[in-house]
């Protein structure tokens, strides 16, 4: 794979000095760039790297475009950048386009064109899948359930029956959508399952990493909006709703029937509990438990870093004392109100 850099240069929109028609053969960080590798810079604590890196071009703001040595291609934000290239320069493996002989697909299903299906997929009654649509080696499509165009899942992914997903979704392996949710009735002294009757829906764009769940909704349909990015190990339970554009890292759980705004960012860790809501922009920094709605856009925090196990030990003991504080710094005032 290889693209003269006057072509990268057209494709990024960006500016260009030096020559056009060195060819690009690959892309790297400034350590280990070699001859015919692009490379970024986007953060300038790590300008001094650019004095030894063999990188043909680097991507830089213009204010760095004077310390490269090389060809600089000039953007205003270099990370953006170096995320268009790392898709033109992507080596994951093509799909072969067709049906694995070990697949089995109902004869109810339609699949558009240039569609991949893997080795031992199963897919349901009245499935959809979109052109140009991979479905990797193990996966599992259940009935009556739409899957949109450009669409990827990998090996080994789940999607249960009635869910539909959008164009340009990527699924990463051992993900589960459309599982149950936990819903269960107690009844003297056992638990009586409810039966989950929702679906899911996915919006366009939507990108969800490894082992990570989403449940169908219990009678409504758990939502997750377009342009949602979910990371690894996120727990998504019924009838939840994402707004488009909002990121979570990895280890998110949130609970039942909670609605998450617009482009929010979770950290990693993060846990809402059932039945809130979460405004639009609103950054929930890791490990925060958030139990009650946040209705206004802003940065939120909970917990303590971590200390040195004694000062821990001292700092929650002293916790424990503050109901009891409070109780004394209130019959105080009292008391001084009293006098005044």
């Amino acid at each position: 794979m290889q693209f003269s850099l006057s072509e990268l240069v057209e494709m990024l929109g960006a500016e260009l000095q030096g020559s056009g028609d060195t060819l690009i053969t690959g892309l790297a960080a400034l350590p280990d760039a070699v001859e015919g590798d692009i490379s970024f810079l986007s953060n300038s604590g790590y300008q001094a790297m650019l004095e030894s890196s063999k990188a043909t071009a680097v991507v830089v703001r213009e204010q760095d475009a004077a310390l490269v040595k090389c060809a600089a291609v000039v953007v205003k934000d270099p990370y953006l950048a170096y995320a268009k290239l790392s898709q033109w320069f992507d080596n994951r493996p093509a799909p072969e386009v067709g049906i694995h002989s070990s697949a089995t697909i109902h004869p109810s299903a339609c699949l558009g064109q240039n569609v991949s299906v893997g080795a031992n997929v199963v897919i349901g009654r009245n499935v959809v899948l979109g052109d140009n649509t991979e479905i990797g080696p193990g996966c599992f499509v259940g009935d009556n359930t739409r899957i949109g165009q450009d669409g990827l899942l990998n090996p080994n992914v789940t999607v249960f029956h009635d869910v539909i997903i959008g164009d340009r979704v990527r699924i990463l392996s051992s993900t589960v959508i459309g599982g149950d949710g936990f819903g269960y009735a107690p009844d003297r002294g056992g638990w009586e399952r409810i039966a989950q009757l929702g679906g899911v829906v996915i919006g366009n764009d939507v990108s969800i990493g490894a082992n990570t769940c989403i449940d169908r909704g219990a009678l409504g349909d758990t939502i997750i909006g377009d342009n949602v990015i979910l990371d690894n190990l996120i727990q998504i339970a019924h009838n939840v709703k994402v707004g488009s554009g909002t990121a979570m890292a990895g280890c998110v759980g949130i609970a039942g029937s909670t609605e998450v705004g617009k482009n929010c960012m979770l950290a990693g860790g993060v846990g809402l509990a059932g039945h809130i809501k979460i405004a639009d922009g609103v950054q929930i920094m890791g490990m925060t438990l958030v139990t009650n709605s946040i209705d206004e856009p802003g940065v939120y925090a909970s917990g303590m870093p971590h200390l040195p196990v004694k000062q821990w030990r001292r700092n929650a003991t002293r916790f424990k004392q503050l109901d009891a504080l409070a109780k004394r710094l209130q019959k105080l005032e009292k008391t001084q109100e009293g006098k005044a």
